[in-house]
């Protein structure tokens, strides 16, 4: 049985979204404020968290931070009223998956659960190796000559997209949809740009990329070897 860990201070909001998951066959664990949710998300071992943003103690994005610092790779999708641009980029630089706006059916949100976990799930070594690079995931650091890379948390959720997709062709959007969220406004140029960061991190030479290629027109293809 797949464990949920749901952070939410509505008790309505938390007993409905409680009683459908026990119902699609989840183990839910449900607290109600921040600074609770941080040393749950740590120490539970949970297979994805639902986290509200705007919680008693501590806010849902430093939760979310908090778990992406200690290592946490669990799928973690923010559940909040927020509807402008820049929270959603916040949310999701601070390491979140995805990003559901309330009003949200209970079936999108099943939905959107089993999306996380599909990919959350695809093989991929705790520890990739590429060239000099070693991505280790349990750590949520990027090494090159065993020496610390610093990423942001969207750079790592872009690379890790990659290295889960490695050899594939991956179009723009897709990488949208994996790296940022579903239901994210962003532009080809910021994809872009982030992938011109991604390459000063892991390329020899960035401006000759080996492992991270350009498909004209589409997106990028990633070929660790």
């Amino acid at each position: 049985m797949l464990r949920i860990l749901l952070v939410e201070d509505d008790p309505g909001i938390a007993m409905a979204i409680e009683d459908d998951l026990r119902a699609d066959g989840y183990d839910v664990e449900v607290v109600t404020d921040g600074v609770t949710a941080s040393s749950r998300a740590i120490e539970g071992r949970h297979d994805a968290i639902l986290l509200d943003v705007m919680l008693p103690k501590k806010d849902g994005f430093a939760v979310c931070r908090d778990a992406r610092a200690a290592g946490v790779r669990a799928p973690i999708i923010l559940l909040t009223a927020r509807t402008a641009e820049p929270d959603k980029i916040l949310g999701l630089e601070t390491g979140a998956d995805d990003y559901i706006t309330k009003p949200y059916s209970p079936g999108e949100l099943r939905a959107r659960i089993r999306a996380v976990l599909r990919r959350s799930t695809e093989a991929v070594p705790e520890v990739f190796r590429f060239g000099d690079i070693e991505v280790d995931f349990s750590r949520h650091e990027v090494r090159r000559h065993g020496a610390p890379v610093p990423t942001t948390p969207l750079e790592f959720t872009l690379l890790e997209t990659f290295i889960r997709h490695r050899g594939r062709a991956l179009g723009r959007q897709r990488l949208i949809d994996e790296a940022w969220g579903h239901d994210t406004f962003v532009t080809d140029r910021v994809v872009d740009n982030q992938v011109t960061n991604l390459r000063k991190k892991i390329e020899p030479t960035p401006s000759m990329p080996t492992f991270l290629h350009s498909i004209r027109g589409y997106g990028y293809r990633f070929d660790p070897s």
